[in-house]
Order: structure tokens, then sequence, then C-alpha cells
């Protein structure tokens, strides 16, 4: 698949991926152990799409999915990353990229998929921002345009992973919960009621969709940040 490549200097100034900037680092290796916990919790069955998701807003969801991309893709692993979030898309900024056409614009038929996947920087990685703000995201996430691209996702990639907006803001990731293989629900230390995280669950339940587990965000232990993976069994 054709890749259209960033400039040079870019990659010099990626924000929070420190799976790449420090990948020996100890939050680096707590990525790769949620990257092993997922691959066990889907042992007997082959997983080749996931979504993340949050109960809400600032939980660190988005920071969360691209380092753990690049921890799948450091592994060997032909990975995509897909900004599912039409509605306050972040992945462009991670990635340094522009969203100038991207997942919006495969699902009115504007584009292909090959047309809009860029190149991320980190080998075996590529990115598909969320492309223009589109007035109706739910209905395009429930199209059979999307059941169509991520089926082509999948013959042309190892693991498809969708970043998608918080459960409890709006229904999209309910609605793209039952086209993928599995999901991770990421609530943040201090920050995340138990109630939300509860009603997320719940939520999510009516799309009978498989929760691999959920990820503890910015639990402090001796002075540093570490990411937690529970299991739901």
């Amino acid at each position: 698949m054709a890749r259209k490549k960033k400039q040079s200097n870019s990659t010099s100034a990626v924000r929070h991926l420190i799976t790449k900037l420090n990948p020996r680092s100890p939050i680096s290796e707590q990525y790769r152990t949620i990257r092993t916990n997922v691959q066990f919790a889907s042992v007997d069955e082959e997983l080749e799409s996931i979504l993340v998701t949050s109960s809400g807003p600032s939980e660190g969801k988005s920071t969360i999915t691209a380092n753990l991309a690049i921890v799948y893709a450091q592994q060997g692993k032909k990975i995509l990353l897909i900004d599912a979030d039409m509605r306050k898309p972040t992945v462009h900024y991670t990635f340094r990229l522009d969203n100038l056409r991207g997942l919006s614009n495969v699902l009115v038929g504007e584009n292909s998929l090959e047309q809009v996947v860029e190149f991320s920087g980190e080998e075996n990685l590529d990115v598909i921002s969320s492309g223009p703000i589109p007035p109706n995201p739910s209905e395009l996430l429930a199209s059979k345009k999307m059941q169509t691209f991520i089926e082509e996702a999948k013959e042309n990639y190892d693991l498809v992973i969708f970043d998608t907006p918080p459960v409890l803001a709006v229904t999209d990731a309910q609605i793209l919960a039952n086209k993928v293989d599995g999901m991770l629900l990421v609530i943040r230390s201090g920050q995340t009621e138990k109630e939300a995280a509860l009603k997320a669950k719940e939520a999510l339940a009516p799309a009978h969709a498989k929760l691999l587990g959920t990820v503890l965000n910015d639990r402090e232990k001796q002075g540093n940040n570490y990411y937690y993976y529970y299991g739901t069994n």
C-alpha cells in the first residue's frame, strides 16, 4: 500500500509518544505490558481490530491509543491507527499531520483507504486522521461503508486500532464496538468516578462488544506515572 511520508523535521517535535522517544522507560514497559495482556485476553481468537475509548474526556485515551499502536508496531506487526473521533480529533496533532482528508472522506466516498493513509514516522505504523469534521459522525460510523472500510483495512494490516470518542458523551464508541474484535476502556486515577466507569461499561453492553480490559491511567508509584492494565473477568 502506498504511503505518504511526512516532512523530515516533524518527527523531532512529536509529543506524548514516550514509546517512540524513550522506548526503554518504565512507562514504555507498561505499554508493552498492556499489549501482552491484550494478547492473552484474546488468546483463543485472532485479534484484528480493537478500539480504545473512555468514559469521559481528558482521561488520556488518545495518548494511550497512540503509544499502544507504537508498541504493537515495534513488535514487527503492520499496524493502522485510525482516528474515529470525528468530533474532537487529536491523532493528526500527535503525529504532526494535516487533517485535510481522512476517515470522513472515505465514508462519504470522496477518497479510498489508500489515498488517506499516512506514514506515522514509526516503522510498521500507518495513520488515518479523522478528516474534516462531518455533521453526522454517528451515521457515518453506522453505515455499510464503514463496515466495508474496516474489512478492507483488516486485509491490509495485522491490527487496526481505533481511537473513539468517550462513551458517555456520544454514541460513536457503542456503534463501532460491535464492528471490532475487542475494546479497551481507559479510566484516569483520581479523576474518573467509579459510577461513570460502571455506566460506561453498561453503555457498551448492548453493542455486545468484547471488553478486553480496563487501563488505569496516571496511577503514581514512587514518583513516576505508570499505566496499569486490569482484566474484566
